[in-house]
Formats: C-alpha cells, sequence, structure tokens
C-alpha cells in the first residue's frame, strides 16, 4: 500500500552525516521525497512509497548512523501524494 510520511528526528542529528544517510537508506528502500536540517537542529523527512519500506526507513532513523545519537522520531502519516521521482537532499524542502 502507497503512503507518504512526514518526519522529524530530534537528537544529536545534525552535521553526523545523517542526511546522507538517510537519501542511501531511502533509495535503496525504493522510496521518494526529501530529507534536510530544520532549523530547530532536527532534520525533517518527507518519504513517500510502499508503506513497509517506508516503515523500514523509520526504524534505520531511530538507530541513526554510527556518529548521530537519536532521541526522537516523530512520524505523521499522510495521504500519498505521488509526487517525487527521486530521494534527494535539500536546502529549503519542497
Amino acid at each position: 500500500m502507497k503512503a507518504r510520511a512526514h518526519i522529524f528526528v530530534s537528537g544529536r542529528v545534525q552535521g553526523v552525516f545523517f542526511r546522507d544517510h538517510t537519501r542511501k537508506w531511502a533509495s535503496s528502500l525504493g522510496l521518494a521525497g526529501w530529507v534536510r536540517n530544520a532549523s530547530d537542529g532536527r532534520v525533517e523527512v518527507v518519504v513517500e512509497g510502499e508503506k513497509e519500506q517506508i516503515e523500514d526507513l523509520i526504524g534505520r532513523l531511530r538507530e541513526g548512523p554510527p556518529m548521530a545519537r537519536v532521541e526522537n522520531v516523530d512520524v505523521d502519516w499522510e495521504n500519498y501524494k505521488g509526487e517525487f521521482t527521486d530521494f534527494r537532499i535539500t536546502w529549503t524542502g519542497i
């Protein structure tokens, strides 16, 4: 089933290659969307694809890359829109 999630990850998640790992994980799972650093120190992710793969990505985000320390992952499930063709690191969101 296609799904969309808007995710915020908090903790020590900026400056530790979190966005690059997220892009690699999402792409390997066949997901589309974007990831960016939020101005409040969190990492923001909007992702679309199969719900099972999004749940897999969320599990990886909870672990984080080796240098990160994830404190919280907030997930809001949304209606699938099909607006993305790939997964990117962005500076401004979409």
